[in-house]
């Protein structure tokens, strides 16, 4: 008797990347795209109305973020299996999104050479993170986070603020932005403002 295929649904709001996956599927006896979201509403809609076994899911998605979509997902079946897909390989955001509830966490650069391993392993009720990606969390697993300020700080500070300009849109003052760089500083384990910047946004605490 031959097995059912294993039913995926592809969230991402990139038509071409939706249509690459769909295009390493096709050849595969064992798997089947049962529908496409382009947005994590659209992905929470799209699961209850199908319930796949496998959820692709992008994390920068319009109207409702990767990471919210999980988590209503999750709220609606416990056992849901999600991949994230990603093109920020930090560990900041593959944290997160284990935290609320995804299995695998998938690199859009590696796709082609993972993404059908991942599904069958995901299936398989193993988890699947990347080496690369499972190093940076283990790497960094016994540090102390940055704080939503400090994160907000950085974000404007990514684009192009000055200390007091930061200042004037957090309503707060000069010297505490720098009190709070300094600290940022300390945990990111850099020394100016460019470095903390550049670790952030390779760690995915930050998107541009």
């Amino acid at each position: 008797m031959t097995s059912k295929p294993i039913r995926i649904l592809v969230a991402d709001d990139h038509v071409l990347l939706r249509q690459g996956i769909a295009g390493i599927v096709a050849p595969e006896p064992d798997l089947e795209i049962v529908g496409e979201a382009a947005n994590g509403a659209e992905a929470v809609a799209a699961f209850e109305r199908m319930r796949p076994d496998i959820t692709l899911m992008d994390l920068q998605m319009p109207i409702l973020p990767g990471i919210e979509a999980i988590s209503r997902i999750r709220d609606l079946a416990p056992n849901a299996r999600i991949i994230v897909l990603t093109t920020y390989p930090g560990d900041v955001q593959a944290v997160k999104a284990l935290k609320a509830g995804a299995y695998g966490y998938l690199l859009k650069s590696s796709l082609i050479d993972e993404l059908l391993t991942a599904i069958r392993t995901v299936h398989g009720g193993r988890r699947f993170i990347p080496a690369d990606v499972a190093q940076e969390i283990a790497l960094h697993s016994a540090e102390e986070p940055l704080s939503d300020r400090e994160v907000e700080i950085l974000t404007l500070v990514s684009a192009g603020k000055a200390n007091k300009l930061v200042a004037h849109e957090l309503r707060v003052s000069e010297q505490t932005v720098k009190a709070h760089l300094r600290t940022i500083f300390q945990k990111l384990g850099v020394s100016d403002r460019t470095q903390a910047v550049t670790t952030a946004l390779r760690r995915g605490i930050i998107n541009l």
